[in-house]
């Protein structure tokens, strides 16, 4: 396949996730977000990673959205939407609460699914609202344990200035290789990464490495469900999954898994394995 050739395939494959979303701006104080609704049935909020947006999701919005309601933001900060008021881990979620409220209804109850940064967000989410029935982090920041550096990530910001697209590329081919995949990006993802951190603005990399997850997951009662990549680089996920787990509430149904092959964007490199498990444990009825 040539580079016009991939880049004709993702410019479709975007399209046609695109055409099929609803799409609100819904205010906050200071600002709005960007939100997208795929699907029909159970509410399912998808919140994507640090130097990211809603197509963090692009591989699993079709298969969620075949038996839910699909709910996918752009955090504030990052994508379409606004900066919040105040640039913390709780101004963000605020405003995240106020415009799923405003879109749902306050109180209404849905699922919950958080990737890497989104998934500590997820987390925060679940312990100012409320309603959440089910949680599942993808890869989540804020565990504080061991990391595992592939190696340096570089700079693309010089690039993206200079107008040097071949550079520019390069850059984000690197970085998706020290970072977010195991195995070499393609013509989607890089697409999608290259986008993603073009238009993030909020600073999240310190709030990520700070820990304080378990304290948030100490305010939710309901079913957690954990993944992460075998090689994952942002923990090491048995020990990460232990310490999570032994912080569970001893009657809490907390159930880790590790996926064989994928880097830290698990559900976007192996989108055939993480799609049926997520769908499996939503519709577990015994996990409620």
């Amino acid at each position: 396949m040539t580079a016009i050739d991939a880049a004709t395939g993702t410019e479709a494959l975007l399209g046609e996730l695109e055409a099929s979303a609803q799409r609100h701006q819904v205010p906050f104080d200071g600002g709005h977000a960007s939100w997208r609704r795929f699907g029909a049935g159970p509410a399912l909020v998808l919140l994507h990673g640090g130097h990211g947006s809603w197509l963090h999701w692009a591989r699993n919005i079709p298969a969620l959205a075949a038996g839910h309601t699909v709910w996918v933001p752009d955090l504030p900060g990052f994508g379409e939407s606004s900066q919040p008021s105040a640039p913390s881990l709780e101004g963000l979620v605020e405003a995240t609460v106020a415009t799923l409220d405003a879109l749902i209804g306050e109180g209404t109850p849905v699922m919950l699914v958080g990737f890497s940064f989104g998934g500590l967000v997820a987390a925060a989410v679940a312990a100012r609202r409320g309603a959440v029935s089910k949680l599942a982090l993808l890869g989540p920041a804020g565990h504080g344990g061991v990391r595992r550096p592939r190696g340096e990530l570089r700079s693309w910001r010089d690039a993206a200035q200079s107008g040097d697209a071949a550079a520019l590329n390069e850059v984000m081919r690197h970085n998706l290789a020290m970072h977010m995949l195991h195995e070499p990006a393609d013509a989607l993802g890089l697409h999608i990464h290259r986008q993603s951190c073009l238009a993030t603005r909020f600073r999240s990399k310190a709030i990520s490495r700070a820990g304080g997850l378990t304290g948030w997951l100490g305010h939710h009662a309901g079913p957690l469900l954990l993944i992460w990549g075998e090689h994952d680089v942002t923990a090491e996920p048995a020990q990460a999954g232990r310490a999570v787990v032994e912080a569970c509430a001893p009657q809490q149904a907390c159930q880790v898994q590790i996926v064989a092959g994928a880097g830290h964007w698990v559900q976007y490199e192996r989108a055939e394995t993480v799609n049926p498990l997520l769908l499996a444990w939503l519709a577990d009825s015994s996990k409620t």
